[in-house]
């Protein structure tokens, strides 16, 4: 049982020297501009917006608040183990073998499935182009199965999933529905991972330049259009004016949507073994692009709820070229440059996940988790080849038979985990030498500041909303039951971690890190719950089967 738990020691001497340095601080902030601002904004930000309302700014700036205290984190470990691997690795450091496992299995969710996601949205926005070039792919090539199938079965409105099930050719008895654009993007960026960093870099950055300059351009457009009385709509139940129409916990259910635009920095920290003096260059990398993205979100929130009444996004995939339509501003320059734009983004964002993915296989390779052929280098590119390809197959077989929904939620929940045990993780962590040139995280007393922050919030919040502490235990309700559970058991471990922060001196940041991504996670459904425990179950099979056997360190 000792060796599940078995702590990995890391020293500068572990730091690889098989890949190639060539990522400085703006190469960081531009990866991570390139993650974050992608996907998030071009396709989720529609489903968040309709579900939250204009109110679901709060949420963006929730995700942020937490985000920041975690990149936080995420900093002092790469300054302490500049190693590809990211969370894995902190994990490996901090609780050992087991909890680094199932956080390297986590990660396969945030990076393979997310890529899953992106391709759909990027196929999505690259054949709605062409139609507004006069080019037409059938609607059976530009969707998955699932998708259509769950499309006809359900009665939806959606007329090119229902020209999808209803025009595919048979094979058999099947019907012959594929998205190729999805799967043919896939395809070209794992050849560009495979090729190289230094090419995937000046690649990326001329993307980012492009896409900034864009999203500059629509909210200084879309200003123009803004409708004040949209951003304080009726409440369909109440005929009242409110800022969130459908309540908090109708903000919170857009949860997945909006931290889907964060987990990107997240990525940056495979990056260590590519960086040059990662100590110094990845905490600030992360940091600046994470700061620079929340308020690019926080405009385009503004724009989009200001220029269209938020109930008009239900369904709609593309919403920063939607609020330029016929129906909505009429702006039909921009509706085409966004479009193009949006292919561009989301281009990055595949670019940057699919790097991330094999450094992970790669790092858990090392430690002998993962069969060591996902070591292997290339001789020429230097880049980690066969976890490449691998990885590349990994994302394009799903496509052929998942949807967006379910690929969203569950990526977002694997990924918000993954963050809470990097939080945790950091409050295990001892004491260190401060080193000049080195990101430091401050260390700040949490023994009497995070309790009564913690219950002076909760008292604040009985004096204004009485009603939901006294609904609090009532979990059947329909729409606010599982919200209640989860608040519940939030408010219990949080009440948990005030004792042990008094006993124990835990230091303030992690804790507010720890306590946010939390919250964050008391958005998801039961259903995200489900699926999120049988993957655990399916990565703990293999590691005891394997990894177990296999590790390097109980062979040590």
């Amino acid at each position: 049982m000792s060796q599940l738990f078995r702590r990995k020691i890391y020293s500068d001497s572990d730091t690889s020297t098989h890949l190639l340095r060539v990522l400085g601080v703006w190469d960081i902030v531009f990866f991570g501009i390139a993650a974050i601002i992608g996907a998030g904004s071009f396709s989720s930000l529609g489903e968040a917006v309709f579900r939250g309302g204009p109110g679901v700014i709060l949420l963006y700036l929730i995700c942020g608040f937490a985000c920041g205290f975690t990149a936080l984190c995420y900093a002092e470990f790469a300054s302490r183990i500049p190693t590809a691997g990211s969370a894995y690795t902190y994990a490996y450091a901090s609780f050992g073998e087991l909890i680094a496992w199932i956080i390297g299995w986590a990660l396969i969710m945030e990076y393979s499935f997310g890529n899953i996601y992106v391709a759909f949205s990027w196929s999505d926005y690259f054949t709605s182009f062409l139609e507004r070039l006069g080019m037409h792919i059938p609607d059976y090539l530009t969707c998955s199965y699932t998708e259509a199938r769950k499309a006809f079965m359900n009665g939806s409105e959606n007329t090119e999933l229902l020209n999808a099930w209803k025009n595919a050719p048979l094979i058999g008895n099947l019907k012959f529905i594929v998205d190729i654009p999805a799967l043919v993007i896939n395809g070209l960026i794992t050849w560009l991972c495979y090729v190289g960093v230094k090419e995937s870099k000046n690649f990326n950055n001329a993307l980012v330049i492009l896409k900034l300059a864009v999203i500059v351009l629509v909210i200084l457009v879309g200003f123009a259009y803004i409708n004040t009385d949209n951003w304080t709509p009726v409440n369909p139940q109440t005929h009242v004016t409110s800022f969130m129409p459908n309540g908090f916990s109708g903000v919170m259910s857009a949860v997945s949507g909006v931290f889907f635009a964060y987990i990107g920095f997240d990525a940056l920290s495979v990056l260590s073994e590519e960086t040059k003096d990662p100590q110094k260059t990845l905490p600030k990398g992360m940091i600046l692009s994470l700061v620079l993205c929340t308020f690019i979100y926080i405009a385009l929130t503004l724009v989009l709820t200001g220029m269209v009444d938020y109930r008009k996004f239900d369904g709609v995939g593309d919403p920063l070229s939607f609020i330029f339509e016929k129906t909505n501003a009429n702006v039909a320059w921009m509706e085409l440059v966004v479009s193009f734009v949006a292919i561009v983004a989301i281009t990055t964002v595949l670019l940057v996940f699919q790097m991330g993915q094999p450094r992970i296989w790669y790092a858990m390779s090392r430690d002998g988790l993962m069969p060591q052929k996902f070591q292997t280098v290339h001789p020429k590119y230097k880049t980690p080849s066969f976890a490449t390809i691998i990885t590349g197959i990994v994302v394009g077989i799903p496509i052929l038979f998942t949807d967006k929904t379910f690929i969203l939620d569950f990526t977002s929940i694997g990924t918000i985990f993954a963050f809470v045990l990097v939080c945790a993780g950091v409050l295990m962590l001892p004491a260190k030498e401060k080193i000049k040139g080195r990101f430091h995280l401050p260390y700040i007393n949490g023994k009497i500041i995070f309790p009564v922050i913690f219950i002076g919030t909760l008292i604040v919040f009985y004096i204004f909303e009485p009603q939901f502490f006294q609904d609090l235990m009532d979990w059947k309700d329909p729409k606010e039951g599982e919200f209640r559970a989860s608040i519940f058991f939030f408010i219990l471990i949080n009440l948990v971690l005030c004792v042990f922060t008094f006993i124990k001196n835990f230091s303030l940041i992690p804790l507010i890190g720890l306590s946010s991504c939390l919250y964050l996670l008391t958005g998801m459904s039961h259903e995200n719950w489900f699926w999120f425990g049988l993957w655990f179950a399916i990565g703990l099979v293999i590691y005891f089967c394997y990894g177990y056997r296999n590790s390097k360190l109980r062979r040590a």
